[in-house]
């Protein structure tokens, strides 16, 4: 009888243990999801602001057409050219923005200080971003590799997570360590 109860008290433990990791497993599917939000919202900002400094007369034409045509398609692109899109828009900021005596040049003009500060953010805030996402895919997955989770099916049908690759070195020019003096 003893042995009943026991045999019992482990199949109830083990189905806590099954419930609570289909759990964590959920909250590490939701993280994902919002930290892709907060990545795709700041990609929209970055690409954004790119494209209001492209438009507002304060660079010379060939960088202006350069910094819209890669933030244009950056906003247009498709989710399996994303992030070739987005690591694109980086080049063409690191090209645009390759001096600090471009930057300082920008910022002399009427607008250009905001103009220079809002760009700087977004350019900064992007890496955070992606970092955020990729660690809570990195989490994921990690617990998706788990036997039980793959011979109990806790994952239910939600997609197995990918990372979102890209470049996105800031340009020298808006970093704090490459700022003109």
């Amino acid at each position: 009888m003893t042995t009943w109860i026991w045999a019992g008290v482990a199949v109830v433990l083990f189905g806590m243990y099954l419930s609570w990791t289909a759990g964590r497993l959920d909250r590490l599917h939701a993280r994902i999801d919002a930290a892709r939000a907060a990545l795709d919202a700041q990609l929209v900002r970055r690409a954004s602001v790119a494209m209001e400094l492209a438009t507002s007369s304060l660079l010379d034409p060939a960088a202006s057409l350069l910094l819209l045509d890669a933030a244009h398609a950056a906003r247009q692109a498709e989710d399996d050219q994303r992030e070739v899109a987005e690591s694109q828009l980086s080049m063409a900021l690191r090209a645009v923005f390759a001096e600090p005596e471009q930057v300082a040049v920008l910022t002399a003009e009427p607008g250009g200080e905001e103009a220079v500060r809002d760009l700087t953010a977004a350019v900064r805030r992007v890496p955070m971003a992606r970092r955020f996402h990729n660690d809570a895919v990195r989490a994921a997955r990690a617990v998706r590799e788990h036997r039980l989770v793959r011979y109990f099916r806790l994952a239910g049908r939600a997609p197995f997570p990918l990372a979102f690759e890209m470049d996105d070195a800031p340009p020298p020019a808006l970093t704090p360590e490459g700022a003109p003096a």
